[in-house]
């Protein structure tokens, strides 16, 4: 069996050491500056307290100080940091790291880039090792960390510009609920994954906007969340061929879109958004709450307007995309463009 070390011992990072452990591997996991609080709690029973789950038994809990020693008897690694966390992660870890190591990193996420092109996690991270030919990999697909810890059939696929790698990763994590496909599309997947987060939102505020006609609690309508969600996956696709991913690709958003809609802080943030709240307000009221939706809503947008600026796409094929970034972070209020979701094809 190997030994892997989870950097970051957040709710999804946490959660990766059930497979893994079950599987009968050692594993460590290492909180980051932020975690402090999390993992001493950890060290006391094994209770993970914003997860609200008992991790698996036999797992070592150690603060960021002890990363050194960790690292010098670790098969492999898994990045469990959020989108936020991705600078510290490569300004603070990776010049630690052995060479060649094998990194899969569950962050969901788009840089901007001068190019227009947004960039992914994996390659700016691999963009950062400049001399140690670390593996840098990927977890994509529909899964909560809630329900992974609670053992449930989970779909995922595990992306990498190495396919043996991958599958070495695959038979380390694979158990009878974590079901895992391997790709080398990397910008596929992780174009899938990441911009899941921000039409979830927009989907969300369909609930939101529900719940000023119904009230708290009252009936759910599902043909306004349907058409946002509809009008999502066919937006999606066409970021994804900008990307020059695969669009095979599209079933990963629209898995994840479907899962995280029914839950999470992004579907609080699009129905809040939904009920009238300004962003600002939305904010306010999710203070402390990690919002990646929002960064990568801002990294897409602007680099669509990069690339319509240079005659390369039309930005009327994103009304949604950009009716939400409207308003999270231009101030305008929320006003979802129907009649541009209409499309003829005679």
């Amino acid at each position: 069996m190997s030994v892997f070390t989870i950097i970051g011992a957040g709710m999804m990072g946490s959660a990766m050491s059930y497979p893994l452990r079950d599987n009968g591997h050692e594993v460590h996991i290492v909180g980051t500056p932020l975690d402090r609080e999390i993992v001493d709690r950890l060290k006391v029973d094994s209770f993970h307290a914003n997860m609200k789950r008992t991790l698996p038994p036999g797992i070592f809990y150690h603060q960021i100080e002890e990363l050194e020693a960790v690292i010098a008897k670790t098969d492999f690694f898994v990045g469990g940091v959020s989108s936020f966390g991705v600078e510290w992660f490569a300004d603070y870890v990776i010049p630690r790291l052995p060479e060649k190591a094998v990194v899969l990193s569950i962050t969901k996420g788009l840089r901007e880039t001068e190019t227009g092109i947004p960039e992914t996690f994996p390659e700016y991270l691999s963009r950062r090792d400049t001399d140690k030919n670390i593996s840098f990999n990927a977890v994509g697909g529909p899964c909560t960390s809630y329900e992974l810890a609670d053992r449930r059939h989970t779909c995922v696929t595990f992306c990498g510009s190495d396919y043996d790698t991958l599958c070495t990763l695959r038979k380390a994590f694979a158990v009878e609920y974590y079901h895992i496909s391997c790709s080398t599309d990397i910008r596929g997947v992780e174009t899938a994954v990441a911009m899941k987060n921000v039409y979830a939102a927009a989907v969300s505020t369909a609930i939101g906007a529900n719940e000023l006609i119904v009230g708290m609690g009252g009936q759910e309508k599902y043909n306004p969340q349907a058409g946002l969600f509809g009008e999502s996956v066919r937006e999606i696709g066409r970021l994804l061929k900008i990307m020059g991913g695969d669009p095979d690709a599209i079933m990963l958003a629209a898995g994840d879109l479907y899962v995280t809609v029914f839950g999470g802080r992004t579907r609080k943030l699009g129905v809040l958004l939904g009920r009238g709240k300004s962003y600002a307000q939305a904010k306010e009221i999710l203070a402390g709450v990690t919002l990646e939706s929002v960064a990568i809503a801002q990294a897409m947008s602007n680099s669509l307007r990069k690339l319509a600026a240079a005659g390369k796409v039309d930005l009327k094929d994103f009304p949604l995309l950009l009716a939400l970034d409207a308003t999270i972070h231009h101030g305008a209020d929320l006003d979802i463009p129907w009649e541009k979701f209409i499309l003829d094809r005679p």
